[in-house]
């Protein structure tokens, strides 16, 4: 038997057993389901999650005690939004650890994890196997949503660390899943070691038809810049960019497409809203791309849809029986099933939640057919009527001049621009400062590439453009730019490429520091 007869029969073999039963009912349900019924589901899904946590989890037991709330009095959804919340502050951290489990028992077979810390004393989260399954099965759906090809040798290289956090184990655990229910699959992990990831997309990846990058935003640019650089071509291949862990925008989406030779921008890079804490909870669709894609060039909308924030928050779809959303007041709260169970808990994030049917009626409401756009764009097939979780970073993630909030995805879309990026990576970092006058200002830290300087005419140009984007994305800067002029430009240092002061290498940048109180 010749090497193509081989390959045709092997290709064949994976076809056949891709349509395993689980999935094949998996993803049956989530493209017959109706806008309305995924609501009923939700519905029911958070009240008997809330009744089997009240029975059988010591903590949460103790912690209704505590509020005085009674299950018997918790039986829809209503009686639900009125149960008080939790969060690491009041309900993780003050419990023994063995009894935030169901049973208040450690046999049960589970994962840990750890939070990275940025935000205080690390938080260790356990999973169960069904929550991996679950992340499992919605990365197969995004694989088969892509314009990768079902039956062509798959190349899976994983960009986040691959320590106690989260992303890099659960991505891996994810694609080897997939790789059990027959598709052509290889993974590696190198982490964030960036040399190895090099090495493999140099000597490795040329084996293979396809490629699926998996990483941290920021990271994952830098790797694919170097990569160019060192005349690493990914013109044979067909490339998905799989995203988490951070927000960005619809012109950094187009920039690491373009590098790449993505065709299919609304299926081909997306980005996934998980947590340590519960894992994959929210994933973009080429539909929630599609929506984000027109809010961005359209303020009315984006005003109407994204309430409470300038920014462009990830716009992503959830399965409400794995994982569901509340935002009252902006706060995002969610409620889902795994080892550690959470009701209404505090993830720190804020944004809103729409049903499907919610977010084509709004659409509507500014003479924009999303089932047509759809239709156009070539994803109508695609399109499954979940609900809608947006978000947008916390508070703390921000900056603040003279009282107000200066967000870094305003600054980091300039660094995107063409005249900048061959010179910049596009990393910076925030803070406010005080002279000698003890007059506040802010200044950027900005990263330059390898071997590469900022000169006189650039620098200035880079100012301009910096300070023109905040006036134009930022209506309280625009006002205090014209009451202070100069005082309230920004100041630019730049540094050395990975100047371990701000730039350390690594897959958390630190794009805000908050001056001590």
């Amino acid at each position: 038997m010749d090497s193509k007869t081989v390959t045709m029969t092997i290709r064949k073999k994976f076809s056949n057993a891709i349509e395993t039963p689980s999935a094949g009912a998996f993803f049956k349900r989530l493209r017959s389901h109706t806008s309305a019924e995924w609501t009923r589901i939700n519905q029911e899904h958070v009240v008997r999650l809330f009744e089997r946590m009240a029975e059988k989890v010591p903590a949460y037991k103790k912690f209704l005690r505590s509020q005085g709330i009674k299950r018997k009095n918790i039986s829809t959804l209503e009686d639900f939004s009125t149960v008080p919340s939790i969060s690491k502050k009041n309900y993780l951290h003050p419990s023994d650890f063995n009894e935030l489990f169901w049973r208040g028992s450690l046999l049960s077979p589970h994962i840990l994890t750890s939070t990275s810390g940025s935000t205080g004393k690390p938080t260790y989260f356990a999973r169960s196997h069904e929550v991996d399954e679950r992340s499992s099965l919605i990365h197969e759906l995004i694989y088969r949503t892509s314009s990768l090809k079902l039956n062509s040798s798959t190349l899976v290289i994983v960009c986040f660390g691959m320590g106690v956090w989260i992303g890099g184990l659960i991505t891996y655990q994810a694609f080897e899943l997939m790789s059990r229910r027959g598709y052509p699959i290889s993974i590696l992990t190198p982490g964030i070691n960036k040399s190895e990831i090099l090495k493999t997309l140099r000597d490795l990846a040329p084996q293979y038809d396809q490629i699926i990058l998996a990483g941290y935003p920021p990271f994952l640019k830098d790797v694919i810049d170097e990569a160019i650089e060192e005349g690493i071509s990914f013109e044979k291949h067909r490339v998905m960019l799989l995203f988490a862990a951070e927000a960005f925008t619809e012109r950094f989406r187009d920039h690491v497409a373009e590098k790449v030779g993505i065709k299919n921008i609304l299926t081909d890079a997306i980005n996934i809203y998980g947590s340590a804490d519960i894992g994959t909870m929210a994933f973009e669709t080429p539909l929630s791309i599609l929506i984000r894609r027109l809010a961005t060039n359209n303020e009315k909308l984006f005003t109407d849809l994204f309430r409470g924030t300038t920014k462009t928050p990830t716009l992503a779809q959830y399965i409400p029986d794995s994982v569901s959303f509340e935002a009252p007041n902006g706060e995002i709260l969610v409620t889902g099933d795994s080892s550690i169970p959470l009701a209404r808990y505090s993830i720190g994030d804020h944004g809103g939640v729409y049903t499907f049917r919610e977010m084509v009626d709004r659409c509507k409401t500014h003479k924009i057919d999303i089932m047509k756009e759809a239709r156009t764009a070539g994803i109508s097939k695609q399109v499954l009527e979940l609900p809608f979780v947006y978000v947008y970073e916390r508070i703390d993630l921000a900056t603040t001049l003279y009282g107000l909030q200066i967000y870094p995805e305003t600054i980091k879309e300039v660094l995107l621009d063409r005249r900048f990026h061959t010179t910049l990576t596009g990393k910076l970092t925030l803070t406010t400062k005080y002279d000698h006058n003890e007059d506040q200002y802010l200044e950027i830290n900005i990263e330059l590439k390898p071997q590469k300087e900022a000169g006189k005419i650039f620098v200035s140009e880079l100012q301009s453009e910096i300070l023109k984007n905040l006036r134009e994305k930022n209506s309280e800067f625009h006002e205090l730019s014209d009451f202070m002029g100069k005082r309230a430009e920004p100041r630019l240092v730049f540094w050395q490429y990975e100047d371990p002061l701000y730039f350390k290498p690594g897959i958390k940048q630190p794009w805000v520091i908050r001056p001590a109180a």
